[in-house]
């Protein structure tokens, strides 16, 4: 289900016309659908963390699978894994090794996974800035995993992603998920903790593991919705 111009406005707490004049001048991604902007949850949460904008969590509480458990982020960082010095001659190599290092199934076709990533990347970057991105497909990546997992790679040589800042990327983060309901939890959890400059400087000098798990439980408190829960907002 895609969002209205009013529901987007919640989400991000201006008025309405501040949303449509972003859609025009700020590249705020939407669709114009029958006289209407539409948008997709997961280009907004992409678009808010690449241009700072804080968001509120209560529109990403879906009804469906209410039952569902969710982890914290630092958990899903825990469960997908680190890893440093990733392979990085260019962005497919980056991102092929992206895909064999991540925890999946055998029986997942890692070449067909590596080829959705590259279609998206041709579709727009997924680079944020400030040398970070989110490889991802068009849509959340949801495969028959026990649990939903984020995967951190540092890679061994920046290399160029497209990003709009001119940056080249360096750090790349990956989610995996279940259903759809828990990568949109984790891509909000995740783009408020971006927003830390602490946790941000910490990821660009390749802070040790548990330094960076104990960074994310502490940005991650100051969230008012816990895993799994009811609505409140991202926003200090």
């Amino acid at each position: 289900m895609q969002l209205t111009v009013r529901e987007v406005s919640r989400c991000l707490k201006v008025p309405e016309s501040t949303v449509t004049n972003w859609v025009r001048q700020r590249g705020l991604p939407a669709q114009y659908i029958a006289g209407q902007y539409r948008f997709n949850r997961v280009e907004l949460l992409e678009w808010a963390t690449a241009n700072q904008v804080a968001v509120s969590l209560e529109v990403f509480q879906q009804q469906e699978n209410t039952a569902e458990p969710i982890p914290s982020l630092a958990e899903a960082l825990a469960e997908g894994g680190i890893v440093s010095q990733l392979p990085s001659v260019n962005k497919e190599e980056a991102l092929r090794a992206l895909v064999q290092f991540l925890p999946l199934p055998d029986s997942l076709d890692r070449e067909l996974l590596l080829q959705l990533f590259l279609a998206r990347e041709a579709l727009a970057s997924t680079a944020l800035g400030g040398g970070i991105a989110i490889p991802h497909v068009r849509n959340p990546i949801v495969l028959q995993v026990a649990r939903p997992m984020v995967t951190l790679a540092f890679l061994a040589k920046p290399v160029d992603f497209g990003a709009l800042d001119g940056k080249p990327v360096q750090v790349l983060f990956s989610i995996i998920s279940p259903t759809t309901r828990s990568h949109l939890q984790l891509l909000s959890r995740l783009s408020f903790v971006l927003r830390d400059e602490k946790f941000r400087s910490m990821l660009l000098r390749q802070a040790p593991r548990e330094e960076l798990l104990q960074e994310v439980c502490r940005v991650e408190a100051g969230l008012s919705v816990p895993p799994g829960g009811g609505g409140g907002d991202a926003a200090a």
